[in-house]
């Protein structure tokens, strides 16, 4: 019988196998990993806002008001007001404010944002207060 010659070689396969297998496993558990809980920081100096934006004022009771410039008056408005409203200022392509009482649920702001966002505005921002005045 012959006898058998050993190889000096190393089988890669099953460590490409096993790379595979992890790499999988990292793509599917990335996207599921939270991180904490996100502590929100309040503005720094801010500039004032534009003259020829329209502010939408939300109060802690969640009731919406309109100011046409930020020197009006607010006009304040129901639901539906609201939407004819917020329709007329995204065909002239406002530039839109939302300000939002700081005791109001974030679901609220949300619910005016997404309305914004279901008529086409393309320029709305958030009014922060500056970090320096206190609370």
């Amino acid at each position: 019988m012959r006898k058998r010659r050993q190889k000096n070689e190393i089988n890669v396969v099953p460590y490409i196998d096993v790379m595979l297998v992890l790499l999988v496993i990292f793509m599917v558990s990335s996207p599921m990993m939270q991180s904490g809980n996100i502590d929100v920081p309040t503005a720094g100096p801010l500039a004032a806002p534009p003259v020829e934006a329209a502010i939408i004022e939300v109060d802690k009771d969640g009731k919406l008001a309109l100011k046409r410039t930020v020197n009006d008056k607010a006009t304040p408005l129901s639901n539906l007001e609201f939407q004819r409203e917020l329709a007329k200022l995204v065909k002239t392509d406002h530039p839109i404010l939302i300000a939002a009482h700081n005791d109001l649920p974030y679901q609220r702001v949300i619910d005016v944002l997404e309305a914004a966002r279901s008529e086409g505005a393309k320029k709305v921002s958030l009014q922060t207060r500056s970090g320096n005045t206190g609370k």
